[in-house]
């Protein structure tokens, strides 16, 4: 048996532990599987420091997987940077050694009570929602374009104006709300790319505590949630019920999860870095981890367009990805029977993928959403996942509500959910 405890913010323990294989010969086969269920675990809940307790040869092994030099280097820099450590650390202690698991649950989402503004921020419009009691009497979309700029008066100024276009429609202001792709630690952005052509030193002055000063200049309470919880939120606000585990298919793999306490929790649900294929020959994520088989290679545009050569189909480079993506989408619609093999491999990838993710959620409703799923591919894909679960896990399909969020959850619904993040201690009536 593996043990783990996974260390996080101050107070923040997860411990997990996992079955191996007894027999000797099986020492290889336990090293892989470990290293992808302990990987799994990190990108789910995040940490800066990860205690072993077991085997020593599985011990060992992840310890240099993650050292500076290790296969799991770019995991071990990334998560030092989120959580502001000086590195990264995988120890080996004995079972008795290793930390209890402790939640300080921050408890998001939920709140409608007050007058309350909801603000998100996307890569290509920004949003935001003005409520009094629970009841929208504002809302707006105002383009911009923030992964092209590397002012940060830029993004400060229209982070400003969408708050003061909301403001004017409210009595008075009691708290902020703010959902934005990147990862986000105590209200802080620790990682966004919505913020990417900042330097890091404006990064570190005037980006990284943007939506905290801003609700202090103005007097309230705010709170900043990944845009994946968010949709997951207001997923689970439309269906009313949790949990909700939430995957947006797009240019990467984003995802969200709303326990069954209706409440996001703050742990990464970075699941476009999580292990889905163990295969050693599992596609490579180029871009960024340089890893094997982990999701945004199986759940977003670029797995269609990966699986377009194999179906027998020509994309011309001169489209950009969202392009080619378009492209499968019309020909599927057209009846083109080559783009069913993509369509069926992407609900297989899915179907898989849900099996899987069981393992690590409690899961009731998976809301799907996101480019990949749009028009009939969207809706075969759908249809095989589903078909993989009843095949595979019968008791699970049974379970499980697996399809798209609705309209309403698919447009504003990010910022309404967005301005229930805050909890306000004390109002008065408008």
């Amino acid at each position: 048996m593996l043990e783990v405890a996974l260390e996080r913010e101050p107070g923040q323990v997860t411990r997990a532990r996992v079955d191996l294989s007894p027999i000797p010969s099986d020492a290889a086969l336990n090293q892989r599987f470990s290293e992808r269920w302990l990987k799994f675990l990190l990108w789910q809940h995040g940490a800066w420091r990860i205690q072993l307790a077991g085997p020593a040869e599985v011990t060992s092994y992840l310890e240099r997987a993650y050292d500076g030099a290790g296969m799991r280097a770019f995991d071990a820099e990334f998560m030092a940077q989120v959580y502001r450590q000086p590195r990264f650390e995988v120890v080996t202690r004995r079972v008795d050694e290793l930390p209890p698991a402790a939640q300080v649950e921050r408890r998001l989402g939920g709140n409608l009570a007050g007058c309350r503004i909801g603000f998100d921020a996307g890569g290509s419009d920004r949003k935001v929602a003005a409520l009094i009691e629970g009841r929208q009497v504002f809302a707006s979309e105002t383009p911009w374009q923030p992964k092209l700029e590397a002012n940060p008066s830029y993004h400060y100024d229209g982070i400003k104006d969408s708050i003061r276009q909301a403001l004017a429609h409210l009595p008075r202001l009691d708290g902020i709300g703010v959902s934005s792709a990147g990862i986000f630690v105590d209200d802080e952005t620790r990682i966004a790319s919505l913020f990417r052509k900042v330097p890091a030193h404006l990064f570190e002055a005037r980006i990284r505590r943007i939506y905290l000063e801003i609700a202090a200049e103005l007097g309230v309470p705010v709170a900043v949630a990944n845009d994946g919880d968010v949709a997951a939120l207001a997923g689970s606000m439309e269906l009313d019920d949790a949990p909700v585990l939430g995957l947006a298919l797009g240019t990467s793999l984003a995802a969200g999860y709303v326990n069954a306490s209706r409440a996001i929790t703050g742990q990464l649900n970075e699941l476009a870095f999580a292990p889905l294929d163990y295969a050693p020959r599992a596609a490579r994520d180029d871009e960024w981890s340089g890893d094997l088989g982990v999701g945004v290679n199986y759940l977003s545009q670029d797995a269609a367009i990966r699986l377009a050569g194999p179906a027998g189909i020509e994309l011309s480079p001169t489209l950009t990805p969202a392009e080619k993506l378009s492209e499968l989408q019309r020909k599927h619609a057209a009846g083109d029977a080559r783009t069913l093999a993509i369509f069926d491999t992407l609900g297989a990838y899915l179907g898989y993928a849900v099996l899987l993710y069981s393992d690590f959620y409690a899961l009731k409703h998976v809301l799907v959403m996101g480019r990949v799923l749009s028009g009939s591919g969207g809706e075969r894909i759908l249809q095989i996942a589903r078909r993989v679960l009843e095949c595979e896990a019968p008791e699970l399909a049974r379970g499980v509500t697996l399809g798209l969020p609705e309209e309403s959850a698919r447009r504003i619904g990010q910022s309404l959910a967005a301005a229930s993040l805050v909890e306000i201690e004390s109002r008065r009536s408008p």
